[in-house]
């Protein structure tokens, strides 16, 4: 176990958490678990439906590494019942159902990626088909005789759905249920989810008190941003991070690629990153913060540190040295500022040329000195000449174009 005081470890279980239910339920069994040194039980759910993660997926499978850094118990659960059925969260239709061949196949490739945060020797991997399947059509009654539907239309996909005149299969009830049954099967202290799942695992508590057990207690994750989310009006705003978006930093990037993603979000967006994906203590963190604003340390500093623990966590730690080595080398022989004119175009009509981008972002007066820099060799794209006055961006993504010798601009492609 940790000996990190309560106090101490509800500053770091709460770091970045958007909804508790219930905070003083929750000191409680931290305080009992303290006290008698027997680990919480932890639990997180993942539906084996194979997505390409990214950091955005990983806000919750980090909040469970810092419960395991504090001492206690994870249970990363491999929902190979549930995704059969498939999460009707967010969707306005029903969802397809995995077959078992198609969850067996997902169920290795998500162990491979989350293992690059959580510890495999201090996590137990459990699959909820092994407890669902022996209930059989008594159980599987029993358990629905525990929600009323009048209950699982207050959920808002279902409410939206029923609305406007979409279908709900009856299946698609028993997904919470299943779900909250986990963690009846599970003696569940802790259950984490991002805020789309506050429903599902609300029914949790709900269902563990009509089984006579201690409710779990929940907690759940915000959304977290994409690389191009900025501050507006002192509120930060951007897109969810999304491949879709081009603006994700994905578990199996490239070291160099991974902290050179990380050195370009701007310093606001790089402290909800801290929250969010760093397990650093809590005052380390805020005594970095107040380094930063006092100007005893540069931002470029504090996003160095960041770029190297997430590179050091999804590769390791000599990668992440060479990564910074290899980023500040490109950056110092590119001379390229930090700040610089930002233009978002939108892939939706097709691809977007680089000389009327050159013009819409005002590096040149006239597509005439756009075309003639192209051609002379003045224009570069993340540092590789292009002199192909045709060229155009048909990817999205984040690109760093130079015009001339000190006119810069980050183009926003999506």
């Amino acid at each position: 176990m940790s000996f990190k005081s309560v106090d101490e470890q509800m500053a770091l279980i709460l770091r970045g958490v958007v909804d508790v239910h219930v905070e003083a339920e929750l000191r409680k069994k931290l305080e009992k678990s303290y006290q008698t040194n027997t680990p919480l039980r932890i639990k997180a759910g993942f539906d084996p439906t194979a997505p390409d993660l990214h950091v955005g997926h990983s806000v919750v499978i980090t909040k469970m590494r810092q419960f395991q850094l504090l001492g206690h118990h994870i249970l990363f659960l491999i929902g190979d019942f549930t995704g059969r059925i498939g999460d009707p969260t967010g969707r306005n239709v029903t969802r397809k159902a995995l077959t078992a061949a198609d969850v067996a196949e997902n169920a290795e490739t998500y162990k491979a990626q989350v293992f690059k945060i959580l510890d495999p020797e201090l996590t137990e991997v459990v699959f909820n088909n092994t407890w669902i399947s022996k209930l059989g059509a008594d159980g599987m009654v029993n358990l629905a005789s525990k929600y009323t539907v009048a209950r699982m239309m207050e959920r808002e996909d279902f409410k939206q759905r029923f609305k406007s005149g979409q279908s709900i299969s009856v299946h698609e009830f028993l997904y919470p249920l299943v779900q909250a049954y986990d963690s009846v099967e599970l003696k569940v202290d802790v259950e984490l989810g991002g805020t789309d799942q506050l429903f599902n695992l609300l029914m949790g508590r709900t269902l563990m008190k009509e089984y006579g057990q201690a409710p779990q207690c929940v907690l759940t994750t915000p959304l977290l941003e994409g690389l191009d989310a900025r501050l507006e009006d002192g509120k930060l705003v951007g897109r969810k991070m999304s491949k879709s978006y081009g603006n994700t930093i994905g578990f199996n990037d490239a070291p160099v690629d991974m902290f050179g993603k990380v050195m370009s979000i701007s310093d606001d967006l790089m402290w909800r990153f801290y929250d969010l994906l760093s397990t650093e203590p809590t005052a380390t963190l805020k005594a970095r913060r107040a380094d930063v604003a006092r100007g005893a340390l540069h931002p470029m500093e504090a996003k160095t540190m960041l770029g190297k623990e997430l590179v050091t966590r999804y590769h390791n730690a000599e990668l992440a040295e060479e990564a910074a080595t290899s980023w500040k080398r490109v950056f110092s022989q590119r001379q390229i500022p930090e700040e610089m004119p930002e233009l978002e175009v939108s892939l939706d009509a097709g691809p977007v040329g680089l000389v009327q981008a050159l013009r819409d972002a005002g590096l040149v007066s006239s597509g005439g000195e756009a075309k003639r820099l192209v051609k002379q060799g003045g224009v570069s794209i993340d540092g590789v000449k292009v002199q192909d006055v045709t060229h155009r961006i048909s990817s999205p993504g984040r690109f760093v174009i130079k015009a001339g010798k000190k006119r810069f601009l980050r183009l926003i492609a999506s």
